[in-house]
């Protein structure tokens, strides 16, 4: 197995079939509508997914330097020719929560993404496990509807963003609120949503896969103020993005710019 994207679908199909094991384990112990303890179940994923994910990289990628959120960072990614990107569990506080009927939440992912010195981001996974869907840069690139009217933004059900709520009233958008941020991009790429805009402070690992996909299926990608996003830079943060319909950039871009003024964030 040589093929850069049928490794990170590979890396993310272990890793979400990890995370679905310990889920089927709870269940085991403690029936729905029952408590479970979130917190621990949270730690034991978030563990349990990095193992799994290092132990597939050290075989399938061998002499490949790695960026997790769950492992410490090395200086030698900066020298390398290949840094995979990875977050083993995006959505977290999702991934831990029932319902009120006791059904498990779907609205979280598993992120693989490889970065070359050559060619940025070369491939990408994003695996939503408990929903049986996986997208990869290994596929043929899904055809773009057009974009809604109104348009349709994918928002955090439980991180509420001031500007992105300025940027739904400049544009008359409808909310969608959802999960973790590779649910929301995978919307954007699916046609659930039309864009995602981040600007509440986020990290490498948590767009460097759904990015990699997003631009595969054509859609736009950058950061608020419009310059590219980049990966694999000694900061590890990237703060904001946007992934949109293409048809739609013109009006995202400017609904932005209106809210960053609206908001006291234009110096």
């Amino acid at each position: 197995m040589n093929d850069d994207h049928t490794i990170a679908a590979r890396l993310a199909e272990v890793a979400g079939n990890v995370l679905l094991d310990l889920r089927r384990q709870v269940d085991e112990q403690i029936p729905p509508g029952e408590s479970h303890d979130a917190r621990a179940l949270r730690s034991r994923a978030d563990s349990a997914a990095q193992r799994a994910l290092a132990s597939e990289l050290s075989r399938l990628a061998p002499g490949d330097e790695v960026l997790s959120e769950e492992a410490a960072d090395s200086p030698l990614r900066l020298t390398s020719e290949r840094v995979w990107i990875i977050d083993p569990l995006d959505g977290t506080r999702e991934y831990a929560e029932r319902d009120g009927s006791g059904i498990w939440r779907d609205d979280w992912a598993v992120h693989v993404a490889l970065w070359t010195r050559t060619g940025g981001l070369t491939a990408g996974a994003v695996s939503l496990p408990a929903r049986g869907q996986m997208f990869h840069t290994g596929q043929a690139a899904p055809g773009l509807g057009r974009p809604g009217e109104p348009l349709r933004l994918a928002v955090s059900r439980s991180h509420p963003s001031p500007l992105v709520a300025a940027v739904i009233r400049e544009l008359g958008a409808i909310p969608v609120p959802m999960g973790s941020a590779g649910v929301k991009a995978m919307a954007v790429a699916t046609g659930l949503a039309d864009a995602y805009v981040h600007a509440g402070g986020q990290y490498q690992w948590d767009s460097a896969a759904p990015v990699a996909y997003a631009r595969h299926a054509g859609l736009f990608t950058s950061r608020i103020d419009g310059t590219e996003l980049t990966y694999n830079n000694v900061d590890l943060s990237v703060p904001d993005l946007i992934i949109c319909h293409p048809e739609a950039t013109t009006r995202i871009q400017t609904a932005v710019v209106a809210a960053l003024v609206e908001e006291g964030l234009n110096s």
